[in-house]
């Protein structure tokens, strides 16, 4: 089958979990869509509470209303912000022949890295990474919990040995952040620096701000 057409630069699928930090989803959401990248975007009902608790945003259930809530939010183009519910098997991302090659989880919870760790595909976020690790594409997976247990971290090793790019939601000071969003776009930036986005938001070491 030829693959269809399009007029974005490729697409990524962004997954989004319980844990805290739904403020770096959105941010990377915006500048995904602002580089013109098709997202294919999956969140976790956790993920909805925390997005309402941390950012006020009161995300729908239905895949179609919350990509048209997101569709409207970061101006995107039509299709270019694709939402799919849990239990859609048969959307792209479930399948290693029309999955895109590059998935970022950000935030990921301690229970979805072990499930994605442990290759438990109960949902289809764990299904999406399970794809992107077996067709050897490039998953980067950003934990956010502190102190990590000893379980944790064997988790976070057995998928870094497996090629997956472990990236804890841990923002530098460096550059002398002014507030939260300088914060925020630190980690999202060094986001995009490994997907190979061309990125202004945050310089890198050794250039001037």
């Amino acid at each position: 089958m030829l693959k269809e057409q399009s007029n974005f630069t490729d697409t990524i699928t962004l997954a989004v979990t319980g844990a805290s930090g739904s403020a770096y989803a959105l941010r990377l959401l915006e500048c995904l869509v602002a580089a013109n990248y098709q997202v294919y975007f999956l969140f976790s009902s956790a993920a909805r509470v925390v997005f309402d608790t941390e950012v006020d945003l009161k995300l729908p259930a239905s895949p179609d209303a919350a990509a048209e809530l997101l569709t409207q939010k970061y101006h995107a183009q039509p299709e270019q912000i694709k939402v799919f519910g849990k239990e859609q098997w048969f959307s792209p991302v479930a399948s290693g022949s029309a999955a895109p090659r590059k998935m970022i989880v950000c935030p990921c919870s301690t229970g979805t890295l072990a499930a994605i760790s442990q290759g438990m595909s109960d949902n289809l976020i764990e299904r999406a990474a399970d794809v992107v690790i077996k067709e050897r594409g490039q998953l980067i997976i950003l934990p956010r919990e502190t102190p990590f247990s000893t379980i944790h971290l064997q988790n976070m090793l057995t998928l870094s040995q497996m090629g997956v790019t472990i990236m804890p939601l841990a923002p530098g000071f460096y550059h002398k952040p002014q507030g939260i969003n300088d914060l925020i776009d630190f980690m999202v930036g060094r986001v995009l620096d490994h997907l190979s986005i061309e990125q202004k938001i945050m310089p890198r070491w050794g250039y001037q701000r």
